[in-house]
């Protein structure tokens, strides 16, 4: 298909590939490619197709830029839906956006807050369009099971550099990805399967290990729904943490060297359990029995029938962010328990009536390896092609996502260290693992650092990624924040790769970076 699209873009005739102007980009021709607008966006405020006039505010500040639209179809049941958006002032760069969830939309927010900074940027909704936990789309469409795993966003990146160079008659100097989550995912997959595409990849929190992660979730609902007695509520996640983080906020053996209600080095962390044991009566400060099972479970992480693990479980210090992806408002009513179905009912077994409390764990991994890993799985730690290219990849995760448990994170970039060496790892991939940051971004601890496009506090991740690529210089300096209700900042703290942490010097504002360092755990 790469080649392919290369021969055809080489023959495609010098007229046709530089515009005059933003319309005339709708007479572009690209492979299995339908352009429906190509507009100019002059008024500095852009309301998204897909918001609500009544509710919604237009994003306002936004610079001249070229808006096209359409859709690809590289398959017959394909229908990718796509944004490119070109800034009248462009820095020749381009950045690629990435997806949430199931996607089944664009990121706009991305969008717009990279063309503010002067790059071209794209987006696309991953072949359908659709909430977030919902894979029903996928039911009887393999093609578009392809779409959303990998073709997508391989195809939009493609295609984008190809309109850039009609739009400014020069290629993109660099290209960038940044996104979180599936987009992680997606970001791992470009690093994996087309390792030209990008010359910069920022990876948040990536659900790479797709097989794994929903199976192991099977598990966790056998050992967490199949007793009512073991739904934990929301209202006990505060005597959660408050036992955890007297167990884990600056653990023995840490260098951590503050207590400030952030667990900043889990693997120092042991939590017993047992302390939530009600002595009494039942009530939200403590735990039954078959709720600290529950807890259990969650911490470890979903297992096979023979006690192996499937995937890791979340880590403690931050179980009042547990309410929408864990605990829900009910049993079987989080986030996660919503993706586990529709993935298993539309994409693995075809069964809408799936239930995971009913389903064989064994025999739901085995499914889910052999009809989900081949598109959705991007756990390949071969990444030297990636490296030959140039490439550098940033992997971020926070320590206390509630959504995908941080170890996996870990895992793979220790995996790619095996694989391809420690020291060859060292030139090419960090990955900086967050203190008190939940899904992405938000927490207790400073969880903005220039992801997404949005400003930084003095030298972002993002920034780093972009100077480790144009001028060969690693990563460093880089500061998280957090905000006020009013914007203001209220704390800051330096990213440190791993294995190190941020350790109070001992001095200073613990709310100021310049007050820690990077210290071996």
């Amino acid at each position: 298909m790469k080649l392919l699209l290369a021969v055809t873009l080489f023959a495609i005739s010098a007229p046709m590939l530089h515009a005059a102007n933003c319309a005339s980009l709708k007479s572009v021709h690209l492979p299995e490619t339908a352009i429906a607008s190509a507009e100019d966006v002059t008024g500095g405020t852009f309301l998204p197709p897909d918001a609500d006039p009544a509710k919604d505010k237009p994003f306002a500040d936004l610079p001249a830029f070229c808006r096209v639209t359409g859709s690809f179809h590289p398959s017959a049941d394909s229908d990718i839906q796509f944004e490119i958006w070109l800034p009248a002032k462009w820095n020749g760069r381009y950045v690629g956006a990435g997806n949430g969830g199931f996607a089944g939309s664009i990121w706009y927010n991305e969008l717009a807050a990279y063309v503010q900074k002067g790059f071209a940027v794209s987006g696309s909704d991953a072949g359908h369009r659709a909430g977030g936990e919902d894979a029903s789309w996928s039911l009887h469409h393999p093609e578009k099971v392809k779409d959303f795993g990998w073709r997508s966003v391989h195809v939009t990146a493609e295609r984008t550099k190809a309109l850039i160079q009609a739009y400014y008659s020069k290629p993109a100097t660099k290209a960038y990805f940044d996104s979180c989550s599936d987009g992680g995912r997606e970001a791992l997959m470009e690093a994996q399967r087309f390792p030209d595409d990008y010359d910069g990849i920022l990876a948040g929190a990536p659900a790479n290990n797709w097989s794994h992660m929903l199976a192991s979730g099977v598990d966790i609902a056998h050992r967490t729904l199949k007793d009512p007695a073991s739904y934990i509520p929301a209202a006990k996640l505060p005597a959660i943490e408050r036992a955890s983080l007297a167990a884990c906020d600056t653990p023995a053996g840490s260098v951590d060297n503050l207590k400030d209600g952030i667990v900043s080095d889990p693997p120092h962390c042991h939590f017993d359990t047992s302390v939530l044991l009600c002595k009494g009566a039942d009530s939200n400060d403590c735990l039954t029995q078959p709720q600290i099972d529950a807890l259990n479970a969650y911490y470890s992480g979903g297992k096979d029938s023979h006690g192996n693990s499937i995937f890791p479980g979340y880590v403690p210090g931050d179980e009042e962010g547990w309410g929408q992806w864990v605990v829900g408002t009910g049993p079987g009513s989080g986030s996660g328990s919503h993706y586990i179905q529709s993935y298993f009912r539309y994409i693995i077994t075809g069964n809408p009536n799936w239930d995971p409390v009913t389903a064989s764990v064994d025999e739901s991994l085995a499914q889910s390896i052999a009809k989900g890993g081949p598109d959705l799985d991007s756990t390949d730690p071969n990444l030297a092609p990636f490296a030959a290219h140039g490439g550098k990849l940033i992997l971020y995760h926070g320590w206390n996502d509630p959504a995908v448990s941080p170890w996996n994170t870990i895992d793979y970039y220790e995996n790619v260290q095996k694989t391809v060496g420690e020291q060859k790892t060292a030139s090419f991939v960090r990955l900086y693992m967050l203190p008190g940051v939940e899904h992405c971004a938000g927490g207790p601890g400073p969880n903005l650092f220039g992801q997404f496009g949005i400003p930084a506090q003095g030298h972002g991740i993002f920034d780093a990624l972009e100077l480790w690529v144009e001028s060969g210089t690693a990563p460093s300096g880089i500061v998280a924040a957090s905000y006020n209700d009013d914007h203001t900042v209220k704390a800051t703290r330096p990213l440190c790769a791993y294995p190190t942490i941020a350790a109070y010097k001992g001095t200073g504002n613990t709310n100021e970076a310049t007050s820690f360092t990077c210290a071996a755990p």
